[in-house]
């Protein structure tokens, strides 16, 4: 079991290091609407301006999220640019995934954009009781 631990607490002081949360959903954002490329021709609203920007557009959000995760540095230029990549499939895929993947990669672009990493890791209820029972 204590190998289970040992990953999830390197896991957990990974993840502390970056903007997770804004990156995995700008990549998720760009994954469904991807998806809803995919729709049948009854549910499509509007396949796409030229075709190709259809599917240029959510294939860079996922990797614009998957950098926001691996590179945290940059993380000002990805998000910028995840954000506009973002309002532009609004125009070029079938409404950015009706709305869904639209407002997955707003969401997420903006959490990696407001990420700031000299702040101190959140502490849970139980390590403040701790804290405050010990104290003096």
């Amino acid at each position: 079991m204590s190998g289970v631990n040992g990953f999830r607490s390197a896991f957990r002081r990974w993840r502390a290091d970056r903007p997770f949360w804004g990156g995995v959903l700008l990549a998720l954002g760009g994954a469904w609407i991807l998806l809803t490329m995919k729709a049948s021709l009854k549910v499509v609203l509007h396949v796409g301006m030229q075709g190709l920007a259809g599917y240029l557009l959510p294939a860079l959000m996922v990797v614009l999220g998957l950098l926001v995760l691996f590179n945290p540095a940059q993380r000002l230029f990805y998000s910028i640019t995840g954000i506009l990549i973002t309002l532009g499939t609004w125009l070029t895929s079938n409404l950015g995934g009706f709305f869904v993947g639209l407002s997955l990669g707003a969401v997420g672009s903006c959490l990696a954009f407001g990420w700031l990493p000299d702040q101190e890791p959140r502490r849970s209820r139980r390590q403040r009781r701790k804290e405050a029972a010990t104290a003096p």
